[in-house]
């Protein structure tokens, strides 16, 4: 007689075809799935995540049950809420004999490690099967990492458009005879732009009783919670890709690179969080883009840049993220120690750009990748701030954000702290970019065209502090050649005024 199987899902593992539900016994087997503190708190996530993923474990749960799936689903104000995963999963084990534990492989290197002892501790069969839901497994990642110098996403992602064949001509050459059109996605928003309205979801019963639940138990998150409006069920997630290959797509490649103030979302997706906890899968949402080009709804340079960061970036820091875990996240290249200023938390300076993407971020729990990339991210990296620190902001205060995908973006990209695995060189800039891709400047309070005294833009002298203090590290590389040509032309009175610069503000702001 077979005993039952108990089957965990974890809270970003919202999938019905996921690999431990694939041989489900629906008379026999029991589907565990818990909201529990310690995957809330272990750092403090922003409002809008834990209401995101609650609601959505809900929803899912109930989805099961209709399905005449047995499904143990334990709240967080449950009383006999055991506060951990592994807790939870004792719990159930000592209440009903099952013959083995099945589970599909966790996001993060921290739980993986931690269930790998879990057979041992509980004394039954420990199944951990791997995640299927990606395009390349880890294996196939680490294959072909094999034997690299440099491991760079742009020859990742041509492996994986040969292996989908999305965007692959008769020829199997890519579609118009290029691989990339990067170079066409950087447009400035034009005077007058009207970003495309989004799609808003109503809030039902579940979700409802979630916001209540997350506003009264981490009340002292950061965060709020009056703009919730991420899908939190299969169905809208579909609603929500439809609105975008429909309404934002045309126009996404243009301007995905561009900033306004008051424009948080312009024409982004805004569906990576709901394809990092599983309600949508990366193939077809990309699907749906390549579609709309071959329909002529959307045009090439907008549709490839969305499939790159689909099965571009996003299986490339996978990837990179299993690799070199857990060693990865200690690294510090530049040996940056500073403490993350107190304005990421309030958005309280008179840097617009900053202002602009931390006061997003506090509403909506999201910024776009440049945002993220280009005025968050190259604060830190310019500031020196702690890897530590601006890794765990990161993973705090964005719905999408989870360690798999934040690490390598913030650790490797953002802030160099991994010394190139990822970038070729910091991605480090001045005043000048953010003008450049933005309408921020122009109502800032400091000019942008200057280095030095009260009004000068912060970045500007924070950039070339940058560049003088980490020269020994940075001069040798080959794509910092001409930075450096420049900075050695520079007066030495220059140099020290600028650096005097940068040291005051950052007192100033007591980082």
């Amino acid at each position: 007689m077979t005993i039952p199987v108990l089957r965990l899902v974890l809270g970003d593992q919202l999938t019905r075809s996921l690999s431990s539900l694939s041989d489900l016994n629906l008379s026999k087997d029991t589907v565990l799935m818990a909201e529990v503190l310690g995957e809330a708190t272990y750092v403090r996530h922003h409002k809008q995540k834990i209401a995101f993923i609650f609601s959505a474990m809900r929803h899912f749960a109930e989805g099961l049950k209709a399905d005449g799936v047995k499904v143990r689903y334990v709240k967080l104000d449950d009383k006999k809420n055991a506060g951990s995963l592994k807790a939870e999963v004792r719990r159930a084990l000592k209440e009903k004999k099952f013959e083995k534990l099945v589970v599909t492989a966790p996001g993060e290197w921290r739980l993986l490690h931690d269930m790998e002892g879990w057979a041992d501790d509980f004394g039954i069969l420990v199944d951990i099967r791997n995640d299927d839901r990606f395009v390349a497994s880890q294996t196939e990642f680490a294959d072909w990492a094999d034997g690299r110098k440099q491991l760079r996403m742009e020859y990742f992602y041509r492996d994986m458009r040969r292996k989908t064949g999305l965007l692959m001509d008769s020829a199997a050459e890519p579609e118009g005879g290029a691989w990339n059109y990067d170079a066409d996605n950087r447009k400035k928003l034009p005077k007058g732009y009207a970003p495309p309205a989004r799609l808003s979801f109503t809030m039902d019963k579940i979700t409802k009783e979630v916001v209540k639940l997350v506003n009264t138990r981490f009340a002292d998150h950061f965060g709020d919670l009056d703009a919730f409006n991420w899908p939190v069920t299969r169905d809208e997630a579909l609603r929500a890709l439809d609105h975008f290959i429909d309404d934002c797509l045309p126009a996404f490649g243009d301007y995905q690179d561009a900033m306004a103030v008051g424009e948080t979302f312009l024409n982004h997706s805004l569906l990576s969080a709901a394809l990092n906890i599983g309600l949508l899968g990366p193939l077809e949402v990309c699907e749906a883009a390549e579609e709309a080009y071959k329909d002529g709804r959307a045009p090439l340079n907008a549709v490839e840049g969305f499939i790159r960061q689909i099965i571009g970036w996003r299986e490339y820091v996978r990837g990179l993220y299993w690799l070199k875990m857990p060693d990865y996240k200690e690294t510090n290249h530049l040996a940056a120690a500073r403490t993350l200023p107190a304005f990421y938390w309030t958005g309280d300076t008179d840097m617009v750009c900053m202002a602009e993407a931390i006061d997003a971020t506090k509403r909506h729990a999201y910024a776009h990748h440049i945002q993220r990339l280009m005025v968050t991210g190259n604060f830190a990296l310019l500031a020196g701030v702690a890897p530590d620190e601006i890794n765990e902001w990161y993973l705090v205060v964005y719905a999408d954000a989870f360690e798999w995908v934040q690490l390598p973006n913030t650790h490797g990209m953002a802030v160099y702290a991994d010394g190139g695995v990822m970038a070729s060189k910091p991605y480090a800039a001045s005043g000048a970019y953010i003008n450049r891709m933005s309408n921020y400047c122009k109502q800032c309070r400091y000019d942008v065209k200057v280095k030095i005294g009260d009004d000068a833009c912060p970045f500007n002298a924070l950039y070339w502090d940058f560049i003088f203090r980490n020269e020994k590290r940075l001069r040798a590389n080959p794509r910092m050649g001409l930075v450096y040509k420049n900075a050695d032309r520079m007066e030495p009175a220059d140099k020290r005024a600028v650096r005097k610069q940068a040291k005051d503000f950052l007192r100033k702001i007591n980082i």
